[in-house]
């Protein structure tokens, strides 16, 4: 059949050709793998810059509540010295106001809220008498009958 020294040529070559096509296919896919790497890398660091950035959102919000609160209890230290100062210092009838203030009376009768502390609906629109148009009617102000000394005064202002 097939002699010895063929037999062995046919198996160095066989295994030369797969050697090489084994190179190839290890150097071929190698580079894939390396761009597989660096984009996990770009990834990491991605994440990483995006819990930063929360973390800073966070701690924005956090330090701007704790400013909102110093704040409102500023104001409320400001508005209770100007009040006993005003007691002290002013007539009756301004440390009545005050007081009215800092009892909520006041703010009840400036913001239109009711005895529930519910806030009114504007009564603008209503009527005053009964046949007329209230003030935000589409009808208020317009006569239905407009003189002729009327129309000449809106083509005049046109022209």
């Amino acid at each position: 059949m097939f002699s010895l020294s063929t037999l062995i040529l046919t198996v160095l070559t066989c295994l030369i050709c797969g050697g090489v096509v084994g190179a190839f296919l290890m150097f071929a896919l190698r580079p894939q793998e390396k761009i597989n790497r660096e984009l996990e890398a770009q990834l990491l660091e991605s994440e990483a810059k995006l819990r930063d950035y929360q973390h800073e959102v966070t701690q924005h919000f956090v330090d701007t509540s704790q400013l909102i609160n110093n704040l409102t209890r500023s104001y409320r230290d400001v508005h209770e010295h100007l009040a006993s100062s005003a007691l002290k210092l002013g007539n009756a009838d301004i440390s009545r106001q005050i007081a009215q203030a800092a009892d909520g009376k006041l703010l009840e009768q400036s913001a239109n809220l009711d005895a529930d502390g519910n806030y009114k609906a504007p009564t603008d629109w209503a009527p005053k008498k009964p046949g007329k148009h209230g003030i935000l009617s589409e009808e208020f102000g317009l006569n239905d009958d407009a003189s002729a000394e009327d129309e000449e005064l809106i083509l005049n202002s046109r022209a």
